[in-house]
């Protein structure tokens, strides 16, 4: 037996390889080490909170799929469907360092990984259910054909069962084979979420839609709960159905590095949510969390623990 989960998810891992100074990345030549992957930068910042978080998936046999499986149990992340593959490879990619605020040039050796061989049949479905919530993303379901179906497969379970499941849309377009291809598996994916977290560009690309109430709309009748949209420096916008309205974004003097931030802010949310607290209180959480994450070179370095959420007063 083992013990019952408040959160899991399923994804791809990679180890990051972040440029030690700016400039073009053939030029750089020095790197730090860290971890990289939507999921797991979720099960990360749950984990800190003290939530009990499962990340199933699949690493090659190599010095990085150790690094990462090493890395994301030494966060108090359960790894215990994690398969190590012998011949196969785990996922890289490299990011540079900018100065400006603006994102940074990402370049990804993912294609043929461990973690996009990943089929259904691979979920341990005992230890799925002995969660109370699934978080999925679009990163994940572009993946592969194989994790797009595991992504739908889970969530459809863990909501017949009665579980909550939240989806971020985080929307990568060059692993879809076009545009519309994304926009109907995204949409697809979002019908069968309870929670669902588009950025504000993302929402215009998927529904047609130009303001966020719209968006939110386009989601709330088509079956989804809740839906916060993430408007960057302008806060965040959430809708229930009952309740809406809008929540600022947490003050930054310096953006340092603006991917990890959708990340950091589904951990605000999903944790509040759970915890019980009111939603706006949440999606305050969801913005504090979001404005850490911008301010350090890495995805998790500025996931706060629950201590320092404390003495946020959040």
């Amino acid at each position: 037996m083992h013990e019952p989960l408040d959160v899991v998810t399923l994804g791809e891992a990679m180890v990051m390889l972040v440029a030690g100074q700016p400039g073009p990345l053939e030029r750089v030549e020095t790197f730090h080490k860290c971890t990289a992957g939507a999921e797991t930068n979720v099960a990360i910042g749950l984990a800190r909170l003290g939530l009990r978080v499962g990340w199933g998936s699949r690493l090659g046999q190599d010095s990085l799929g150790r690094y990462l499986l090493e890395s994301l149990r030494g966060e108090g992340v359960d790894c215990s469907r994690v398969a190590l593959v012998p011949g196969e490879r785990t996922g890289l990619l490299f990011k540079n360092r900018v100065t400006d605020g603006s994102d940074p040039l990402v370049e990804y050796h993912r294609a043929g990984s461990a973690a996009s061989r990943m089929r259904p049949d691979d979920v341990d479905r005992d230890w799925l259910l002995s969660a109370r919530h699934l978080h999925a993303t679009g990163v994940f379901a572009a993946v592969s054909a194989d994790s797009f179906e595991v992504s739908r497969q889970t969530m459809r379970l863990m909501r017949e069962a009665g579980r909550t499941v939240s989806f971020d849309t985080n929307l990568r377009p060059s692993l879809w084979a076009s545009t519309e291809a994304m926009r109907a598996g995204i949409n697809e994916l979002a019908g069968l979420a309870d929670w669902v977290l588009p950025g504000l560009e993302e929402g215009r690309l998927l529904t047609g839609e130009r303001e966020p109430e719209a968006i939110a709309r386009f989601y709330l009748e088509r079956g989804a709960g809740l839906v916060v949209v993430k408007l960057g420096p302008d806060g965040a916008y959430y809708d229930d159905g009952a309740r809406s309205g809008r929540v600022p974004a947490h003050p930054v003097d310096r953006v340092v590095d603006t991917v990890g931030a959708g990340d950091g802010f589904a951990v605000g949310v999903i944790s509040g949510l759970l915890e019980g607290l009111p939603l706006e209180r949440a999606v305050v959480r969801g913005a504090w969390i979001g404005a850490r994450a911008v301010q350090v070179p890495g995805d998790t370095e500025g996931l706060p623990t629950r201590t320092l959420l404390q003495l946020a007063g959040l």
